[in-house]
């Protein structure tokens, strides 16, 4: 993925965070994964599988295309 389409990710993945008021731990625990990982994820430094992106779509209620809307 492009960096461009890693930072519209990345920026989507931290408002709607942001917007419920959960913690990167919160998150990270709600996602079976590392605290790291949705730091690195929130500041473009890791490349998001597409499974990523599923869980993170459905965690936030919502499909994949609606992270590039």
């Amino acid at each position: 993925m492009s960096q461009a389409g890693r930072k519209i990710i990345a920026n989507k993945v931290k408002t709607l965070r942001e917007q419920r008021n959960l913690k990167r731990e919160e998150l990270s625990l709600a996602l079976n994964c590392d605290n790291s990982y949705i730091s690195k994820l929130e500041k473009c430094r890791v490349n998001i599988p597409i499974d990523r992106l599923e869980e993170i779509a459905k965690f936030f209620d919502m499909e994949i295309k609606d992270f590039f809307l």
